[in-house]
């Protein structure tokens, strides 16, 4: 008996990408419509995994650049602009062909897919760092110094130690370790851009945590950001412990 157009929709949705083409061709004396339309949908669906493959083999240009070294790291910071809450710095170290798919700037992904890549980096990765810069510390030594701040922590918690960072644009003062400054390196390096993936997703979840405490702010929504929203509470109820008193001038006295 002849397979249902059903039983092949399945078949082809559920089958590896490598046994793709063979079902393809298993399939093409088939002239039902509904098989020819599967067919084609199979066809995209494994040409837009085939060019994620491709594009996440360019993300590999810097680290096969330096294969020779035994452990690269990717550096990257979330926070720096929002008028409340830390700084928070990732560092990735990822292994060698690393073939996590789908990993970018941060900023480019949905806050799901962020959430879903941040359970597979820190499952595959050789070593992953956090680095933290409070409010008060930020207020204190200025943003850009405490964000080198969080990256030294977040640097420091490795193990093993890194022998080459990757840094999203910056070079870190205080830093023995080689460093390769790459601007917008959050879209072009797959180690900064899993660094940025992390920071992200633990800033974020922190700040949802502080709308718990400080619910006036929507810190859930904005992040710290300085929304119209997040602004008009700030005027209405006064800064909060978590916000950055130097960044706030503009809106209280």
């Amino acid at each position: 008996m002849a397979e249902s157009i059903q039983e092949i929709k399945q078949k082809l949705q559920a089958a590896d990408y490598e046994k793709l083409p063979a079902l393809f061709h298993y399939y093409e004396q088939d002239t039902r419509n509904g098989v020819i339309q599967a067919i084609e949908s199979a066809k995209k669906r494994l040409a837009s995994y085939e060019k994620e493959l491709e594009r996440i083999k360019k993300l590999q240009t810097y680290e096969n650049k330096y294969a020779s070294c035994s452990y690269i790291c990717g550096i990257d910071e979330v926070g720096r602009g929002p008028l409340a809450g830390p700084v928070v710095a990732g560092a990735v170290i990822l292994p060698k062909n690393c073939d996590i798919l789908y990993i970018n700037d941060s900023k480019k992904l949905s806050e799901k897919k962020r959430e879903e890549l941040y359970d597979v980096i820190m499952d595959k990765a050789v070593a992953v760092g956090i680095g933290y810069s409070a409010p008060e510390r930020i207020d204190e030594i200025n943003i850009l110094q405490a964000t080198y701040e969080a990256m030294r922590e977040a640097i420091s918690k490795l193990d093993p130690q890194p022998d080459l960072l990757l840094n999203d644009a910056v070079t870190i003062p205080q830093v023995s370790i080689s460093q390769v400054p790459i601007i917008k390196g959050d879209a072009k390096s797959i180690s900064i851009g899993a660094a940025s993936i992390v920071a992200k997703v633990t800033r974020d979840r922190l700040m949802q945590e502080y709308d718990s405490v400080f619910p006036e702010y929507g810190f859930a929504s904005n992040k710290g950001y300085g929304t119209q929203e997040h602004i008009e509470a700030l005027k209405k109820y006064g800064a909060c412990p978590i916000h950055r008193r130097s960044f706030i001038t503009h809106f209280i006295a």
